[in-house]
Parts: C-alpha cells; sequence; structure tokens
C-alpha cells in the first residue's frame, strides 16, 4: 500500500477536487528501431509502482484509473509479458484500468467539471498529446508539494538505498584492488560494469573514470586513455537499485602510493569532506557544508602558496558541496524557500563531495600540475544527526594505501 498512501498524502495537500494526470517516460531510440533499456519516469513510480511505458495514471479523492497497454501475445514475444488490462486493477489497486490506445477518447470522462487538475507535461510526443487534450481545462503544476513529498524518504527507500550503496562501496574497493599501471580507464569501469549487473543493478549515470589529468575535466566520460605510473586516477561511480540512485567518488593512486604533493592535496579535500559532513543535521542550513568545505580548501591551499590571501577558490574548487539524492542522482527538493536556504530535516539524503582540481599553470608549482581529487559520500540526515551511507569505503590514506597493498 505504500504507494497508495503516498497518493493520499499527496491529495491532501491538494485542492479538495484536484485529479492528478501523470505520465511514465516514452521509450528512448537510440539509433535506427533499437531502444534503450526503459526506465519509468520517477514521480510516476514514486506514486505508482508501475515500470511499464505507455501509462498515463489518473488519481482524485473517488478514483484511481489508469491508461496502460493491454496483453498482445505477438509483441510479448519480442518484448516481454505486460500486465494488461484484467490484472491490473488487483495488482496496481486501482479501480478502473484503461486502454492507453483510447486515452484520446476516455480521458475527458474523468474529468469532472469542477475538478482541479495537475499535470505537468515532459518534452515528449506522447505528453504533448495530453496537453491538447486538456487545452481546455486549467491546469495547475504538480511539482512543488509531490518534489517536497520525495525530499524526504520513508524506510523503504532509506533500505533501498542502503543497497545501492552497499553494491557501489564494494565494486570502488575491487577497482582500487585491481588498477595497475597500463590499464585503460575502460579496464577499471568495467569492475563497475561486472559488479553492478551481478547485483541486478545499473550504472545511476555515466561513470567518471579520469586518470590523471583528466581528473581536473568535471564530467569527463571518454573513459578510454592509459593509466600511467604516478598519477591519481578519480572514480565517480553510483549504481542504480530499484530505481534508487548512489553516487560516489574515491581517488587514488594507480601505482598504489601517493606522492607527497598528491597527500597533501588529497588531504585538504579529506578534511574539507569530513568536516562538512559533520555538521549535516537537523535544523542546519543545507548550504552550511558548503561554506565548511570551502573554507577549508582556501586556508589549505593558501597555506601550499596555491592561492593567495582573497584569491578566489573558484580556480580550483568550482563546483558545490553537494546535492539531493534518490530516486534521480541529482534529485528533487529546492534547497531555497523565501529565498533563504532551507534547513535539513530528517529523511533528506545528500552527497557530500568537496574538490580541488589543478590544472598546469606556470604560476603554479610543477609538483601539483594534473592532480583532481574528489571525494563523495551519501548521507541521511538523522532525528539527532546523520548517517552516512557509503561510510564502509574507506578514504583515508593509509586506508587506500594499506589495501591496494594487498594485491
Amino acid at each position: 500500500m505504500i504507494h497508495q498512501n503516498r497518493q493520499k498524502e499527496l491529495l491532501s495537500q491538494l485542492d479538495d477536487n484536484a485529479l492528478v494526470i501523470i505520465s511514465t517516460n516514452p521509450e528512448q531510440f537510440r539509433n535506427g528501431d533499437v531502444t534503450y533499456a526503459f526506465r519509468p519516469q520517477s514521480d510516476f513510480f514514486y506514486l505508482t509502482g508501475f515500470e511499464e511505458p505507455e501509462a498515463v495514471a489518473v488519481i482524485s479523492r473517488k478514483h484511481y484509473s489508469m491508461f496502460l497497454r493491454d496483453k498482445d501475445p505477438a509483441r510479448e514475444i519480442w518484448d516481454g509479458e505486460r500486465l494488461g488490462l484484467i490484472d491490473a486493477p488487483e495488482v496496481l489497486k486501482l479501480n478502473q484500468a484503461l486502454n492507453i490506445n483510447n486515452l484520446e477518447d476516455q480521458l475527458s470522462q474523468l474529468i469532472s467539471t469542477d475538478s482541479t487538475i495537475y499535470f505537468d507535461a515532459k518534452p515528449c510526443e506522447f505528453d504533448a498529446k495530453i496537453t491538447g487534450l486538456l487545452a481546455d481545462y486549467s491546469i495547475k503544476s504538480l511539482q512543488e508539494p509531490l518534489h517536497k513529498m520525495r525530499l524526504i524518504k520513508d524506510e523503504s527507500e532509506i533500505k533501498t538505498m542502503q543497497k545501492a550503496a552497499d553494491i557501489s562501496i564494494i565494486a570502488h574497493q575491487q577497482a582500487m584492488q585491481y588498477v595497475a599501471p597500463g590499464m585503460l580507464e575502460c579496464d577499471l569501469q568495467s569492475v563497475f560494469d561486472a559488479h553492478f549487473v551481478k547485483n541486478n543493478a545499473e550504472h545511476a549515470y555515466t561513470p567518471i573514470v579520469a586518470g590523471g589529468k583528466n581528473a581536473c575535466i568535471l564530467h569527463y566520460i571518454k573513459n578510454n586513455q592509459p593509466l600511467n605510473d604516478g598519477d591519481l586516477v578519480l572514480i565517480d561511480a553510483g549504481c542504480e537499485f530499484n530505481n534508487y540512485a548512489s553516487d560516489v567518488s574515491r581517488v587514488f593512486p594507480i601505482n598504489g602510493r601517493f606522492s607527497d604533493a598528491q597527500k597533501s592535496i588529497y588531504q585538504i579535500v579529506l578534511d574539507a569532506q569530513l568536516a562538512a559532513i559533520e555538521c549535516i543535521k537537523p535544523g542546519v542550513s543545507v548550504h552550511e557544508p558548503h561554506k565548511i568545505a570551502s573554507s577549508i580548501i582556501q586556508q589549505g591551499l593558501e597555506l601550499l602558496g596555491l592561492l593567495k590571501a582573497g584569491e578566489p577558490l573558484s580556480k580550483f574548487y568550482m563546483h558545490g558541496t553537494g546535492h539531493w539524492l534518490g530516486m534521480d542522482v541529482h534529485d528533487v527538493g529546492k534547497y531555497q524557500h523565501k529565498q533563504q536556504h532551507r534547513n535539513f530535516e530528517k529523511g533528506m539524503v545528500i552527497t557530500v563531495e568537496p574538490g580541488i582540481y589543478i590544472r598546469k599553470d606556470d604560476k603554479i608549482n610543477s609538483i601539483y600540475a594534473d592532480i583532481g581529487i574528489r571525494i563523495e559520500d551519501d548521507i541521511l540526515v538523522t532525528e539527532s544527526g546523520n548517517t552516512v551511507l557509503t561510510g564502509n569505503l574507506i578514504k583515508t590514506i593509509n586506508d587506500i594505501e594499506a589495501l591496494m597493498s594487498k594485491n
């Protein structure tokens, strides 16, 4: 009943005559007639738990209907079994299951003259059709109340996210033990590919496996260059399990030993991350981790002579310190309310991922050139503090070198 309870909670925040219309993602073509593996739209799945394409849910206080594909023995030979109209009411707890092919004829029959319609169109042909069918109605957005709900994770969501984190932890550890100079970045990516598939999971986002100077490219995804002796490798990779994401970054030396220069930069980032995590608890501003991490990184780089006092930190640290995490890797939910940073609440999950990225520059000591560090963990806000969902993944210099020395 978890999805039905979410529907009731959502409707309690809307007008008494609210009618929610929400569709899932369309299938996406990769090339020719080949489609990507289907993944349901997150808001739709959150409210319905249904994972087939071509579906539209219509929800009010009086009824819960869904338009979906009916059984089709010929297509099911090619594409797999469908739930179908006969079984859908019992499985999905519907009042009514309707054929998606009849959407244009029957959607208006579910709308009362006094209904307040809530619908958010995605930029796709399918939702454009729904928008056309609703042309004569006044429409409100569902995003603010629904995304506020999704921001606070319930026990089942937390359990799933912990499972995703645990799968990712093992893959990162295996990568640390597997790496060797001369490999390609894609050789390391294959560790994650195999471990995720083995655990019935998939990548939550395109992984970053960035050796040497490539780590200074924030969204580097080519993952096809050699891993050189003496360089570091930055891996930003997390799995999605049952439609919930993890998001994890670690950096380690390709030959198993940090140089002194690498240690000095790494420790600044680690100190910043640990302090940022420590501050997270209910009532604290969501901006506080970034303030703390930025201050520590600024001081550390000034002590090393890489920054002058008052010089902008954005030269070496140009992104935020975290983002919401959930069904989407950059999950929904506002960071501000009435132009003020909101405070953490129990059940929120946020990443903490400070970094330093030093490109070659004639004005800096060359021993620091091409060092890119980002350390990222997934943090659950608890009643009195926080729990690091990815806390079992090592990240101190000594622990990383000790694990890698066991190869």
